[in-house]
């Protein structure tokens, strides 16, 4: 692949401008990419012509002919020549050779000085050999960078930052369905194009100008994505080299991707991750679930968590139920689903719908987190930390299977999730240790003893019910009950003593998670 001038940067060249050019026809074309430059005299140069090349002819051969005038401009036309400029034998071009050139779009120049065509043969054909070893050499330098990256093990973010610095344009990686998996370069700069990518990704799909380049993502016959150059602004050539490039580095990247996340996974994540964490703005990061695909306008969302959930399970799930929405793992083992709904649709239903149908489709008794419908993107991190915080407080919750509800919200937490929202705070911890102390210094505490308090208070207080789920007899756990009251020195069968207790438990085990 070779770089080249157009006819318009050729024509500002210093050498040329001593010439004095004049454009006389074809002047809407001059965008036209050079080649080469080619000095010839005679009539039927277009069969010696490959495309793109710059003819310098002084017309000698073809004055007073207008037949072999109007032939010559046509045989140029025919081999694709990007311009003709014509020398002092014509200081005022002749009508018919300029009625062929503007009918074919070919632009024709006329030097009004005496001008000696070797110095612009050279001037251009220099030029465009450093332009070409220029672009050969920042073909060499993306390789090379790329691949090291990819043989550190750099994550798909880190390749697309390496390939945004060498373009100085935002770049977008999307799938066949346009789309947006990944973005990288200057952050406002990405942000515009996401605003519009509606649009972009119907221009970026068609035929590329305005340097929008597009490469193609696959392998072994199948496409299944594309790298595009949004507004690269150097040379056209370069910029279809470096999207090649980029190209070649990301399927690489993808083959050698093993068992990491899938490229639409990291993407989800990183979204919801922002949005979670709330260190951008969530009106900043509603371009970018509009790009990911996920229904924005006039919708509700509902925030939903499982614990150890598979997120590929949970997007098969969804995809089932014909439900638009997100999937990622987020920190801590919690894998984070947004719904987007019609205002129409009835959020908790279909909430209770989705928690029902994965427990079907998994077979375990999986628990799903929810919190309320939000009707305004700008409410929808407080709705994931909410969902979050009730899946950390179900969690919490006895280890009973047969007690675990396919759903659960805010309000089904109740004391246990207050005592995590608290389980921070100094006075919380000191209050736990106070109470617990007997229990927490002793060598056998964790293994025998405090198991059994946590079960006999979470059973409130069922006697049997906790022998049955610790596999004693009814004697051998009253033994442990009186080992439980004389560390403590408290007295289980008092309400409010084995509330304090209970309460205790509850913030130690949220601060132990």
């Amino acid at each position: 692949m070779t770089t080249a001038l157009s006819v318009r940067q050729v024509l500002t060249l210093d050498r040329v401008l001593a010439g004095e050019p004049e454009v006389v026809a074809g002047a809407g074309h001059l965008d036209r990419p050079v080649r080469w430059v080619h000095v010839a005299e005679a009539a039927d140069v277009g069969v010696m012509l490959t495309g793109g090349e710059m003819v310098l002819t002084t017309g000698v051969l073809l004055a007073g002919d207008p037949d072999a005038q109007a032939e010559y401009i046509r045989s140029l036309h025919r081999a694709e020549a990007a311009a003709v400029v014509l020398g002092r034998a014509f200081p005022t071009p002749p009508d018919v050779m300029r009625r062929a050139a503007e009918r074919c779009g070919l632009p024709m120049v006329v030097l009004h000085r005496p001008f000696p065509f070797a110095e612009l043969t050279e001037e251009v054909q220099s030029r465009l050999v450093r332009r070409k070893f220029a672009a050969v050499s920042l073909s060499e330098a993306v390789r090379t960078a790329l691949t090291g990256l990819i043989t550190s093990g750099a994550p798909l973010q880190r390749m697309l930052d390496e390939i945004a610095g060498h373009a100085a344009c935002p770049v977008v990686v999307t799938n066949l369905a346009h789309r947006v998996l990944a973005t990288a370069g200057e952050r406002s700069a990405v942000d515009d194009v996401l605003r519009d990518w509606e649009r972009i990704a119907r221009q970026a799909g068609g035929s590329e100008g305005d340097g929008w380049i597009r490469a193609e993502l696959g392998g072994r016959g199948e496409r299944w994505g594309r790298i595009v150059l949004c507004g690269y602004r150097g040379d056209a050539a370069t910029g279809r080299l470096l999207a090649d490039r980029a190209a070649e580095a990301l399927v690489l990247h993808r083959m050698l991707g093993g068992s990491a996340p899938s490229w639409e996974e990291q993407s989800a994540q990183s979204l919801l991750t922002d949005l979670v964490s709330g260190v951008v703005p969530a009106r900043q990061l509603l371009p970018r679930a509009r790009a990911a695909g996920l229904p924005v306008n006039r919708r509700s969302f509902v925030p939903l968590v499982v614990r150890d959930g598979n997120p590929a399970q949970l997007d098969r799930v969804l995809r089932l139920l014909g439900l638009p929405g997100l999937v990622a793992d987020l920190a801590d083992d919690a894998t984070a689903v947004l719904l987007s709904l019609a205002r129409d649709q009835d959020a908790q239903a279909l909430a209770e719908h989705f928690a029902a149908r994965l427990r079907h489709e998994t077979g375990a008794r999986t628990t799903v987190a929810a919190a309320a419908a939000r009707t305004a993107w700008d409410d929808v991190p407080g709705g994931l930390r909410e969902a979050l915080h009730v899946a950390e407080a179900a969690a919490d919750a006895p280890a009973d299977p047969d007690s675990r509800p396919a759903l659960v919200r805010l309000r089904d937490v109740h004391l246990r999730g207050l005592v995590r929202l608290l389980r921070d705070d100094p006075h919380v911890q000191s209050f736990a240790e106070r109470e617990l102390d007997g229990l927490l210094c002793g060598a056998d505490a964790e293994s025998e003893l405090l198991p059994v308090l946590r079960t006999y208070l979470a059973t409130g207080r069922n006697k049997s019910r906790t022998a049955q789920l610790h596999h004693v007899s009814r004697p051998a756990l009253y033994r442990r009950l009186e080992a439980i009251q004389a560390r403590l020195g408290v007295d289980l069968d008092d309400f409010e003593q084995a509330a304090s207790m209970h309460i205790a438990l509850l913030a130690h085990d949220a601060q132990q998670r």
